[in-house]
């Protein structure tokens, strides 16, 4: 089954982005490198609770 998760900068604690991810095949935390634009670079994005 997929879950939704909200992915937030882990510099300025902006939650950017929304994604789907299956909880069978991945157990740990999704950790992405996106773009914030509050802080306007790329940093890296991880799964909020």
């Amino acid at each position: 089954m997929r879950k939704k998760v909200i992915l937030a900068c882990t510099q300025c604690l902006s939650r950017n982005y929304t994604t789907n991810i299956n909880r069978t095949n991945q157990t740990e935390r999704l950790e992405v490198r996106k773009f914030c634009k509050t802080c306007s670079t790329h940093t890296l994005h991880r799964e909020t609770k």
